[in-house]
């Protein structure tokens, strides 16, 4: 049986090598298999100038054009309230009635007064006219004469003083009806029917805001207007002829205000307290959609960057000292160039140095760039060229674009 047993193990053994030698030749046979490393794909843009205009923005604040404060301007009880409070008055219309019957009795004494020294003068003048003669007769002493002509110009200031009596008398009866000075909205009521005011601190009865025009003031910080200053001498800003700009509002809920203002007033001198520099704009408000005391953004217009160069702001890479973009060269390489940065425009940043026209920026992929590897370069997904086209302005930036420069050059 021993032998039997060898023979098979010999068989086995015989077959596995015959295996080993088939796997191996099959082995040879095949062509040995490489690892390659994908290409990266990026989307790139040219690099051009243009003059770029610019907008500033602003959070401000509405102000009535004129707020105008009624009081009482002489003491006594409030008769009546005219008006419904926050209403629409009219230029000339009754706002309160007060008890007119004191001021009333005040002017019929004055006139009483007045007419006493009428009669008065009316004997002095008599008095004068039968002297003269007399005293031209030497029928009268020149004391006589003297003393009539003092009693006759007496009687005649003592009718001017009663004409004053009257008047005044007159202009405070007129001032127990109170009406509005300009057309506007109408605040509450400082002071019910039936109480006593008197013309002082606590004559105050209501106020009257006028709507049309509006103002908006906003300010600018003393390094704001350096910064402009400075960027305008350098070339780099350029504002209009005569600052004539055009502002534009932005409403709490991210609406424009349908009418475009212009600047009416800008301080002479930076605030002491704030270091701030008053600007002022005034606004068509016909419809009175603006009202006093609401915050707002003010959106400055009519500046612009000359031969300013643009790109994507998602082309700007941060290195661990400044930005820096990648350009790609002739042989589709690309190589790390150090940049400047402005600010924010739209979805596009200005570069103020290290970048100039012609040259190609990687846009999309940029974060997956290795220098000198070559790049595929394809055209940009139509949801990314979108993006190229500013909606109103980026975040965290005062300027905001119109239009963008910089497109798209596919290989």
């Amino acid at each position: 049986m021993a032998p039997r047993h060898n023979n098979a193990s010999a068989s086995v053994r015989g077959l596995l090598t015959f295996a080993a030698l088939a796997l191996c030749m099959a082995a040879c046979h095949k062509a040995p298999t490489v690892p390659t490393a994908g290409v990266t794909e990026v989307t790139v843009t040219a690099v051009t100038q243009s003059d770029t205009p610019v907008d500033f923005e602003f959070t401000a604040q509405t102000q009535s054009s004129r707020e105008v404060e009624i009081r009482a301007r002489v003491d006594g009880f409030l008769d009546k309230r005219l008006y419904t409070e926050g209403q629409m008055v009219h230029a000339g219309q009754t706002l309160i009635l007060m008890d007119p019957k004191p001021f009333d009795a005040a002017l019929q004494t004055a006139k009483g007064q007045l007419a006493q020294q009428q009669a008065r003068l009316t004997v002095a003048k008599a008095n004068l006219a039968r002297v003269i003669p007399l005293a031209a007769q030497n029928a009268l002493s020149q004391r006589d004469l003297d003393d009539a002509n003092g009693n006759e110009k007496q009687a005649q200031a003592a009718v001017i003083a009663a004409l004053g009596q009257v008047q005044t008398a007159q202009l405070n009866l007129s001032y127990t009806t109170i009406k509005s000075p300009l057309t506007g909205l109408s605040s509450f009521a400082r002071q019910q029917d039936g109480s006593f005011v008197t013309a002082s601190a606590s004559g105050l009865l209501t106020y009257v805001y006028q709507l049309d025009p509006m103002w908006v003031n906003f300010s600018i910080s003393e390094n704001e207007m350096l910064k402009y200053r400075e960027e305008v001498a350098n070339g780099h800003l350029r504002f209009p002829a005569n600052s004539d700009f055009e502002v534009t509002l932005v409403m709490a809920d991210g609406t424009e205000f349908p009418n475009r203002g212009r600047i009416s007033f800008t301080n002479p001198a930076f605030s002491t307290e704030t270091g701030t520099f008053l600007v002022r704009a005034s606004f068509a408000n016909p419809q009175g959609g603006l009202r006093p005391g609401q915050f707002v953004r003010a959106r400055v217009s009519g500046a612009s960057r000359p031969n300013a160069i643009l790109v994507p702001q998602r082309a700007v890479l941060q290195g661990a000292k400044s930005h820096f973009v990648w350009v790609v060269d002739g042989d589709s390489k690309a190589h790390q160039r150090v940049v400047e940065v402005g600010e924010w425009h739209g979805d596009d940043w200005f570069i103020t140095q290290g970048l100039k026209p012609g040259e190609r920026v990687v846009v999309d992929g940029a974060i997956r760039v290795a220098a000198d590897v070559p790049l595929k370069i394809v055209a940009a997904p139509a949801a990314h060229a979108a993006l190229d086209v500013p909606a109103g302005g980026g975040t965290g930036s005062k300027e905001h674009s119109s239009a963008t420069t910089a497109t798209t050059a596919t290989q």
